[in-house]
């Protein structure tokens, strides 16, 4: 016993050293970073109140976080409050969605969107699947798909080889399509086999010439693949429209370089427009060199701003013909997201979808192009309401970006641009990778997707209609700083065409 005794007490001796060692190296640490505030002119807080006033900001950094999970009510959060993520996360999951004791959605606010039931709801047996959209009827190839709701664009390179296999092996089980974003065409999209739209971003990553430019054999080359059915024209996004954006050198690998067309190490900047493109007229002429080259549906990708521009498309296209029109516009809202976007554009730049997917609509009734260009709305839409608001609208289709990376696993945490996403999504460390199985997210991918399809469709039923693109502006009511709501189709009348209205 006395032995035991004296190891113990030997122990807790080295104990006593090393923890008045630990307090040493503490202080010393805490003198150091004393002298260095006190030292620096950058910061006055630090200045005056050296080595407390760090807290400041660890607290600040630490706050996003807090509000999230401690102090946020369940619809308060931006850019996506609690309710609306945890429904994108059921659905993924494929798990019960149902509710108990009313709503905790407020219908009081202004702009508030709900829907008008009928009092003969569409039974089950008179329910039908989604109608068949053809896209493009004068391309060699038109593209005739039944999807209601597609993964938007997200490049390889802003997302990871796991996220992107995932999105593409859910796409092709739910049976919708998949955008590439303007990263360029990688075998991760293919290697499935579901249906792909390519995105030409400003940079033209894919189909470049390395002095900038279209390669027409890398056009032909894309087009080749049976999966690729449609060509996007990306003019703007919805966080930063009017701004290019840029891939740092360090991020573009062996693999992204062959990709994209670039060099290893190269930056990958894309300017803010297409620098052939400085009117209508040369837009279209745009779209029809892509599509005569490629024998595919060809359209473009905007926020809409200016009121003139849909107009003045228009009678250009009238001038030139029915042919020379876009085969769809995609109509991205300014509340759309992105990795990293400067705060000046992504919170005032561009009309939000609610005002321009209307606008939108009308104009091409307005000019009698409706039947002829097919409207893809996207933007934040990422549960059922927000989807069948735009059919009530007139959109052909939705996608969304943010909504199938809430179903990869996205916690929302706001490290988009900085290659530390704890989810694996939008990250190239093999590391933080490595929690992303693809099998098991492509299953998650496709339940989001059914579910969508499913739970709109449940809306659509309710309003007395057998599939969503059945829904009229009337079925949807939005409410009015006064309290009181108005009928959609009262707020944006349905527009008549020009030869009628003469």
């Amino acid at each position: 016993m006395s032995e035991l005794s004296s190891l113990v007490l030997i122990a807790m001796q080295y104990l006593a050293y090393a923890f008045i060692f630990a307090i040493g190296l503490a202080l010393l640490w805490i003198g150091v970073i004393y002298v260095r505030d006190k030292t620096q002119t950058e910061s006055t807080l630090r200045r005056n109140y050296p080595v407390v006033a760090r807290f400041r900001y660890f607290f600040e950094h630490m706050g996003e976080f807090f509000r999230q999970y401690f102090f946020a009510q369940d619809r308060e959060e931006m850019p996506f409050n609690r309710a609306e993520r945890s429904w994108a996360y059921r659905a993924a999951k494929n798990v019960d969605s149902t509710v108990a004791f009313g709503s905790t959605r407020d219908l009081r606010p202004t702009g508030t969107v709900y829907f008008v039931n009928c009092p003969f709801p569409t039974l089950e047996q008179d329910a039908t699947e989604p109608s068949t959209v053809t896209v493009g009827p004068f391309a060699r190839h038109p593209y005739q798909s039944d999807s209601l709701f597609n993964i938007s664009g997200m490049s390889y390179g802003a997302i990871s080889i796991p996220a992107v296999r995932a999105l593409s092996q859910g796409a092709k089980k739910a049976g919708i399509w998949i955008n590439t974003g303007e990263g360029g065409l990688s075998p991760y999209h293919l290697e499935s086999g579901a249906d792909v739209v390519f995105q030409i971003g400003t940079g033209k990553f894919g189909v470049r010439k390395p002095e900038g430019g279209f390669d027409e054999d890398k056009l032909q080359a894309v087009a080749a693949h049976d999966a690729v059915k449609m060509f996007e024209i990306k003019l703007s996004q919805g966080a930063k429209p009017g701004k290019g954006g840029i891939l740092p050198g360090a991020k573009v690998t062996k693999d992204i370089a062959e990709i994209r067309g670039l060099k290893v190490g190269q930056d990958a900047i894309s300017p803010n427009r297409h620098p052939e493109v400085d009117n209508v007229g040369d837009l279209l002429d745009m779209i029809n060199y892509v599509r005569d080259v490629t024998g595919k549906p060809v359209g473009f990708k905007a926020v809409i701003g200016a009121y003139g521009f849909l107009d003045t498309l228009c009678q250009e296209i009238l001038k030139r013909g029915p042919k020379s029109a876009p085969d769809f516009i995609t109509i991205d809202s300014a509340d759309g997201g992105t990795g990293a976007a400067p705060m000046s554009l992504i919170d005032n730049m561009g009309m939000p979808l609610r005002e321009s997917l209307p606008l939108t609509v009308d104009v091409l009734n307005t000019y009698g192009l409706r039947d002829r260009i097919k409207v893809c709305a996207s933007g934040k839409m990422i549960n059922p309401s927000e989807v069948a608001w735009a059919f009530c609208a007139g959109a052909d289709f939705v996608n969304s970006a943010r909504g199938f990376m809430f179903a990869l696993g996205c916690i929302q945490a706001l490290q988009c641009n900085k290659n530390t996403c704890p989810t694996g999504i939008t990250t190239h460390n093999p590391k933080l990778q490595f929690g992303l199985d693809p099998t098991s997210k492509a299953e998650r991918v496709a339940n989001y997707a059914n579910n969508m399809k499913k739970e709109v469709g449940i809306i659509v039923h309710s309003c007395g209609v057998a599939e969503p693109r059945l829904l009229k502006r009337y079925h949807a009511r939005i409410v009015l700083d006064n309290g009181r709501s108005v009928s959609m189709d009262e707020m944006y009348p349905e527009a008549q065409p020009l030869k009628a209205a003469e």
